[in-house]
């Protein structure tokens, strides 16, 4: 009887310490410092039956602020970020979207030096820009031989500027896996899917959670891939373990609140005879010593970093202290993030989006650390020239964000399930709007006017945006790639610190132009 452990992390996104920077003391109950105790255990105490196997599932170079410092600031640093798991003894890695945000030569870089295997199925050129070392790796540990097909989400090029996917094309997961497992089941006793992408329908029932996009195809490998004995996910940040359709599957959150660990039992002639899947939580876990040590230098340097101060505010405070409100009402903030677009895309509509309900928005002696905690992504901006009708159409997705209940304004469930998304909701400057909330959706803006004019269906508008927007991601299928006019590739993290610099005091400013009747 043989005992194989399957151990994942996924959409780390730099969160190694337990902080999410906002202080220089800030503690949270995560970290990947925290799990890697957990997965060292797991290592050191499996049995000669046991076999562990560790994988890094995506989304790992980009997302803290450790990362911001060291993609702008320390790039000649990077490969400690894939040094990290091989001091772990990791067996593989998968790229995830968030992997792109930087280019490809900062992927390479940050890539370079590790001793294992980086495994992409389905992206189409990635072994020729030297980002992906094999579709797949066999790996033999103790006469067994186990197979790892590696997958990314194949909705990457809706995300990414295509400067950044030079010579790359990605195909379906689903596809891909159809098109592998069948080969490796005649040469590998377990096959495992490590996918960076999640789940697109309910894992019982089968019913669609989401518009099917190709953007998640886990719960299609579940069902339309036979041959597949463990299926390990990430994308979505959702906290999944079980066993669906005899395949036991993970995904363990985002931050490294947990570890995935899958179980399968094999007997003597390397048959499965048991399956199970849990999330080991690390909120109670102390961050590896060793590693912690090897890392303080360069949190110490990154701390620093943080709290260069970079410009000051006068007027309306800058600090978002109530999310909602912000988001019916719009926000000092918001408006001076819209005015720092417009005034990169030299524009005079922008639309700019409060992430999550972490952001905290500015003080009045502004710091990196503010802005990067506020503005966490390394987004860069376009300009998309669209007709009325186009942003008539984004405003109704917009206004679908809300809900009435019981009188009350809440978050709609289409944005917060099964993943929350209140990224995916934007605030606009340059227009006057109204969301009238007790229509039907789809005809909730009553009012739309540019320059004190109704805004006509057939009407050409230049609108600054993010890119992630500009090329439809988030739903918003007007916007595209197609109607973008120019670009504006510097991030938007460095705009709003080059505009604090131009101008020494920003004075806050409430915006009046939106309005929503209940």
């Amino acid at each position: 009887m043989r005992h194989l452990k399957i151990l994942s992390t996924s959409d780390v996104h730099g969160f190694l310490y337990p902080t999410n920077y906002s202080q220089r003391d800030d503690q949270q109950p995560y970290g990947w410092l925290k799990a890697a105790t957990l997965i060292r255990q797991i290592q050191d105490q499996a049995g000669p039956d046991d076999i562990v196997l560790t994988i890094e599932n995506g989304d790992w170079i980009e997302g803290s602020s450790f990362d911001s410092y060291l993609a702008t600031a320390a790039p000649d640093r990077a490969s400690l970020l894939s040094k990290l798991p091989q001091d772990l003894h990791y067996d593989l890695g998968v790229l995830g979207n968030h992997e792109f945000n930087y280019g490809l030569d900062y992927l390479r870089e940050c890539m370079a030096d590790r001793n294992y295997p980086l495994l992409g199925a389905n992206i189409d050129g990635a072994h020729a820009q030297g980002i992906v070392d094999a579709p797949y790796q066999i790996f033999k540990k103790k006469g067994v031989k186990i197979a790892v097909l590696g997958l990314t989400t194949a909705y990457v090029p809706v995300w990414e500027p295509a400067s950044h996917l030079t010579g790359l094309t990605f195909q379906s997961a689903l596809a891909t896996a159809q098109h592998w497992v069948p080969k490796l089941r005649q040469r590998a006793d377990v096959i495992i899917v490590a996918y960076h992408g999640g789940f697109e329908a309910n894992l019982v029932s089968g019913e669609p959670t989401e518009r099917l996009t190709g953007e998640n195809e886990g719960a299609q490998l579940l069902t339309q891939v036979p041959g597949i004995d463990a299926l390990v996910t990430g994308h979505q940040h959702r906290l999944i373990a079980g066993v669906y359709h005899k395949i036991p599957a993970t995904q363990p959150g985002d931050k490294a609140v947990a570890v995935g660990e899958i179980d399968l039992d094999l007997d003597e002639e390397l048959q499965i005879t048991g399956r199970r899947a849990q999330l080991l939580p690390t909120a109670a876990v102390t961050p590896d010593p060793e590693l912690t040590a090897k890392l303080a230098p360069i949190q110490a340097q990154t701390q620093d970093w943080l709290d260069t101060p970079v410009g000051h505010i006068g007027g309306a405070s800058l600090r978002v202290t109530d999310h909602l409100a912000a988001r019916l009402h719009g926000h000092p903030y918001l408006n001076f993030i819209n005015q720092v677009e417009a005034d990169a895309g030299q524009v005079d509509i922008a639309a700019t989006a409060l992430f999550n309900d972490d952001v905290a928005g500015l003080g009045e002696t502004v710091t990196r650390r503010q802005v990067l905690n506020s503005y966490p992504y390394p987004n860069t901006l376009v300009v998309e020239r669209v007709t009325g009708a186009d942003l008539k159409a984004a405003l109704e997705r917009c206004a679908n964000f809300f809900t009435l209940q019981n009188g009350a304004i809440t978050v709609s469930e289409t944005f917060t399930t099964p993943k929350v998304e209140l990224y995916n909701y934007d605030v606009y400057a340059g227009i006057d709007y109204t969301f009238d909330l007790t229509q039907p959706q789809g005809t909730r803006v009553t009012a739309l006017s540019y320059h004190g004019q109704p805004v006509q269906a057939d009407q050409q508008l230049d609108i600054v945006m993010n890119q992630y927007r500009g090329n439809g991601g988030g739903e918003y299928p007007m916007f595209r790639a197609s109607k973008i006019i120019r670009e504006i590739n510097t991030s938007v993290a460095d705009l709003i610190q080059d505009y604090l610099v131009a101008h020494p005091t920003v004075i806050g400013q409430q915006p009046q132009n939106l309005t929503i009747k209940r």
